[in-house]
């Protein structure tokens, strides 16, 4: 069962139980930011994209003290699979659950659009059915979603194998062309160490049927309900 975690201002959150319901036919649940514990039969979580309390303060950084939310650090401290998107990968480095923060975007200004994103890591549980440097497109929707980091953490995402997808343009080229925010490195999704949390700021929930934003989407999160049958 996939719960996707409902907080005041989110406006994806049915959007990605819709993706993986009526596309994929997973089970998937709401679950209010309220609830002490997820349920029980939790196989994975998601955290939606939205205005999570209006992005008061930071995007993020009021939505991390949602009851819920000590659960599911929990849930990912066991090596439950998180996905975070867009509001969710701000309220997961809000969070501390993934490293880095999401700044304003380079101009100032809201963007909504489709980027191309490079998988820069296949692997289990968020990208095993693409192949590396296979080329995504999806959209994006969002003030505040250049990743920032300090220099040596930065390295150390490059160097472990954390950076999960990077902007490019239409050549495939991590140039600034592509980078539609500002992001450091181009960086437009990232995993934590352990490998079982990731962050994105495109909406692979947007982008799962081939006449509504085309089928780009279900690698993403095909590839997480192929984690979470296969640990059954």
């Amino acid at each position: 069962m996939f719960s996707v975690i409902q907080l005041p201002g989110s406006n994806d959150d049915r959007d990605l139980r819709f993706a993986l319901k009526a596309v994929l036919g997973a089970e998937a649940r709401l679950v209010w930011h309220k609830e002490s514990a997820l349920p029980a039969d939790t196989a994975a979580v998601l955290v939606p994209g939205g205005f999570s309390y209006g992005d008061y303060l930071r995007a993020g950084a009021m939505a991390r003290f949602s009851p819920i939310m000590a659960d599911v650090k929990r849930f990912a401290d066991a090596g439950g699979p998180v996905l975070g998107v867009c509001n969710g990968f701000q309220i997961l480095c809000e969070a501390g659950l993934l490293p880095g923060a999401l700044v304003r975007n380079h101009q100032l200004h809201f963007v909504c659009e489709f980027v191309n994103v490079r998988v820069e890591r296949a692997r289990a549980p968020f990208t095993s059915r693409a192949a590396e440097g296979s080329v995504l497109r999806l959209p994006i929707k969002h003030g505040e979603g250049a990743y920032h980091a300090p220099p040596d953490q930065l390295a150390l995402l490059e160097r472990d194998g954390q950076v999960v997808l990077r902007y490019v343009d239409d050549a495939g080229q991590a140039t600034a062309a592509g980078n539609p925010n500002g992001s450091l490195a181009n960086i437009a999704g990232v995993a934590n160490a352990r490998g079982n949390v990731m962050g994105l700021m495109p909406h692979p929930e947007h982008a799962v049927e081939a006449g509504v934003g085309g089928e780009d989407g279900r690698v993403l999160l095909g590839s997480l309900l192929d984690a979470c049958r296969g640990s059954r």
